[in-house]
């Protein structure tokens, strides 16, 4: 069997290391044995009692000060690339990059004859120029390019063994929604979000603030620290209808308790490749409000199984909230089909068409 090499450059809450957890849980089932090379304190953890996985980790985190992320980026990379080595006589062997930071044991990859397989969640051609570069390299020197979308995949000029992948939910994730019933109507409002200005945190306060009779959850993925800090540097006080939560390990209880998810990145600034969180939300039965260009645009038909909006027409989006609270029979039919359209992006697929590039 097969031994795969993954490196994940970031272990923390985020999608990707979620997607990657969820891909490597199914490839230890399948028998794989695994070497799973990323930082320290994240998802990926959960699969330390795993049989057939070995962890090698080292420091890494983002920082404030860019200066600080670039030492421990390039620390990272040295790490790697130098570790990689190891696997230099060892037969039937992938290195499988998660996301398009990890370069370093990418090209000690190709250096020793290894193949080379890139599981790409970014959209780099929207990044910066540095991003762009990582993204031509992966062009270059992969063996096979994993893409989450079809609208990720249009922005690459490589156009041979580049597959396109949805991303999946875990069996526990879809396990918990099964005897769920259909929401009778709106009465909460949830968003989960990294703190980033251009994700839309100030434009869900001034939702919440809008509608007072209605319940506002946020979940932000960092610390209560740094959020309060967001909130003071942005010169907002979350209204009382509004409650703000910390990272969480857990998201099943937010998503049982809402009734609506929103999506309110800024698309000039960012655009999702995929949208976990909106898959999240329709395994659950929840209708989701999403931007109009991007892979989460991908999975939302608008008026069927949700709408696309921009967070420039907040006023929008906020008599969309209004008409769901009020309007029983669009809101049901809206949740039923988002139920519906969660079947078809199933875990077992997704693990048998990674598997195959392998």
């Amino acid at each position: 069997m097969k031994r795969i090499v993954c490196f994940h450059l970031l272990n923390d809450y985020s999608g990707s290391p979620k997607v990657l957890a969820m891909v490597l849980e199914g490839l230890l089932e399948k028998g794989y044995c695994v070497e799973l090379v990323t930082s320290k304190h994240g998802v990926l953890n959960d699969l330390r009692d795993k049989q057939g996985i070995r962890f090698h980790t080292y420091f890494y985190h983002f920082s404030k000060n860019p200066f600080v992320t670039l030492v421990l980026y390039l620390y990272s990379q040295v790490y790697t690339f130098f570790f990689s080595f190891k696997f230099l006589f060892k037969k039937d062997v992938v290195f499988y990059i998660n996301t398009i930071l990890p370069v370093a044991p990418a090209f000690a990859g190709k250096l020793i004859g290894k193949k080379v397989v890139y599981h790409y969640h970014e959209n780099a051609f929207i990044k910066s120029k540095f991003y762009r570069i990582l993204a031509s390299i992966m062009e270059k020197i992969a063996d096979e390019v994993i893409c989450v979308s079809e609208y990720q995949r249009g922005f690459l000029s490589r156009k041979e063994r580049v597959t396109v992948i949805p991303n999946s939910l875990p069996v526990s994730f879809t396990e918990a929604f099964e005897t769920d019933s259909v929401k009778p109507t709106l009465s909460t409002v949830l968003m989960l979000s990294s703190l980033k200005v251009y994700k839309g945190l100030v434009e869900f306060a001034v939702l919440a603030k809008a509608l007072p009779i209605i319940s506002f959850e946020l979940v932000v993925n960092a610390n209560k620290e740094d959020i309060e800090a967001f909130w003071l540097e942005q010169g907002v006080m979350p209204p009382k209808n509004m409650t703000v939560y910390s990272r969480q390990t857990n998201t099943v209880p937010f998503y049982k308790r809402a009734s609506l998810v929103l999506n309110l990145s800024n698309k000039n600034k960012f655009l999702e490749t995929f949208g976990l969180t909106a898959l999240e939300a329709f395994t659950a039965g929840v209708p989701v409000i999403v931007p109009t260009e991007g892979g989460i645009a991908e999975l939302v038909v608008d008026g069927w199984n949700g709408f696309k909006i921009d967070v420039q027409d907040l006023d929008k989006i906020e008599n969309k909230i209004r008409i769901l609270s009020t309007n029983t029979e669009l809101y049901r039919k809206l949740s039923i089909n988002a139920k519906k359209i969660s079947l078809r992006y199933s875990y077992k697929s997704m693990i048998e068409r990674v598997s195959s590039l392998l």
